[in-house]
């Protein structure tokens, strides 16, 4: 998902996420634990990615995002806090720092958290670097609730139910959304060679196996697929790997890919077709944050391979930091509601072109929500607040105004907010035309942007 750092998913093994159609555990059977809870406090935990230990591994700097998040996470929940709480108890924010390549230290914590000290009555993730098998180890294992921007296939929330809820699409949805539209274009097809390069992680294979191939089977599509290392252990082999699938597909007549993996597998497929200047369609969308990562990429180096490629997503995908209200062609509510509480604290910087205007769909927004989420969901579950009465009032929150997504909407068996998906097409924007240009004042076009296709639709329902 958007702002996800995800560097190759987890290999951990989880019980029951592999099992397509087990049964989502009903929120009526949730613990009823009050552990982290005081009368006066709750304790929630804030996994924030530690990006200087992956220095040099891919190529980060210094992590001049963690600041911001950390005071994303003070600023929101200090909000509530004073302003009276959630029923008069505040929020106690314990902002964990971890590494997403070390498996075991992200194990380590989880079981911190739901069994060992601090003792957490919930964890929250607003930028989607908790993934996988450690997402189900709060919410499986230590029957903690847990929020998070990551998503995945059906049988994770089913596996994690009902403490797993996502502010992101059900995978499931989604790949059956990217299919629906690649056959009205006509981009997946009998008459079309299509491709399927997918992970070697457990969360791909699941997707790839379990939802997409099945999907794909329905309208007559029998894909080649190829499967990439992806875990950010192994980028040697993952790299000497691109070469040969993109070879192996050219050398197929293959002319439409789904590319199922993560942003590390991603861009060394995407160096492949451009080093063999073999430029097939490619359908992106939310899964591993394709099109979000793709339009990151442009301009340069891979031009080619992505101007004009298209794609299915739930985000807003807006990318304009621009405080006016929605119609005037500015902020969805949600987003306008969160920049009114970071602006007052922190304004418009005088005398020059810089503000703290918030991203649309930066680390700012997305830790805003996930935060005014908990806060809506432990408010509704009353003075007695337990695991139970906590997911039993998430399973009842409709409509909710989000911020990467329009509106988010939960129910007993609906463990995924977002609603609704619409088509993008990525644009570079060389050489300079309104098309890319910001609906703010005077400043020039963008470089890149997307532009909408296909307005919003109804995701396919997961059954």
């Amino acid at each position: 998902m958007v702002g996800a750092l995800t560097v190759g998913g987890s290999t951990a093994a989880y019980s029951g996420a592999g099992v397509a159609g087990a049964a989502p555990s009903p929120v009526s059977q949730a613990s009823t634990s009050t552990r982290g809870v005081t009368k006066t406090s709750i304790n929630v935990v804030f996994p924030v990615v530690n990006l200087n230990s992956l220095q040099g591994r891919l190529g980060f700097a210094e992590d001049a995002e963690y600041g911001e998040q950390v005071k994303a996470i003070k600023l929101f929940v200090n909000h509530i806090n004073t302003t009276g709480g959630i029923n008069g108890r505040k929020i106690n924010a314990i902002i964990s720092m971890f590494d997403p390549t070390d498996e075991q230290s992200m194990r380590s914590l989880c079981k911190d958290w739901t069994q060992g000290s601090p003792a957490a009555f919930a964890v929250l993730d607003g930028l989607g670097a908790w993934t996988g098998a450690d997402q189900l180890c709060v919410a499986q294992e230590g029957k903690t609730p847990f929020i998070g921007q990551w998503t995945g296939v059906s049988t994770y929330t089913q596996a994690g139910s009902p403490y797993l809820w996502w502010t992101g699409p059900d995978d499931s949805a989604l790949l059956q959304a990217l299919v629906d539209w690649g056959k009205s274009k006509g981009t997946l097809s009998p008459k079309v060679k299509v491709g399927v390069i997918a992970g070697d992680q457990a969360p791909d294979q699941t997707a790839l196996t379990k939802y997409l191939l099945p999907d794909l089977k329905a309208i007559g599509v029998t894909p080649v697929v190829e499967t990439l290392a992806e875990n950010i252990s192994e980028t040697s082999t993952t790299d000497s790997q691109a070469p040969l699938i993109i070879e192996k597909l050219q050398a197929a007549g293959v002319k439409s890919v789904i590319p199922l993996v993560t942003f590390n597998a991603f861009t060394p497929v995407l160096a492949a077709e451009t080093a063999q200047k073999y430029f097939p369609t490619l359908l992106l969308s939310d899964y591993d944050s394709s099109i979000e990562s793709s339009l990151g990429l442009l301009p340069v180096p891979y031009e080619k391979a992505l101007d004009g490629q298209e794609g299915v997503t739930t985000e807003t995908l807006g990318g304009v930091d621009d405080p006016r209200p929605q119609a005037a062609g500015g902020y969805d509510p949600g987003v306008r509601s969160c920049w009114t509480i970071w602006h007052k604290a922190y304004p418009e910087i005088p005398k020059g072109n810089m503000n703290d205007d918030i991203e649309e769909q930066g680390p700012v927004q997305g830790w805003c929500q996930e935060i005014r989420l908990f806060d809506q969901a432990a408010t509704a579950a009353g003075k007695n607040l337990n695991r139970r009465t906590f997911v039993t009032a998430m399973s009842k929150i409709t409509n909710f105004p989000g911020g990467y997504s329009p509106i988010l909407t939960y129910g007993p068996t609906k463990f995924a907010g977002p609603t609704q998906y619409q088509v993008v097409r990525l644009h570079n924007n060389v050489p300079p035309s309104a098309q890319c240009r910001l609906p703010i004042g005077k400043l020039p076009p963008q470089g890149r942007c997307w532009t909408t296709v296909e307005t919003w639709k109804p995701l396919p329902k997961v059954s």
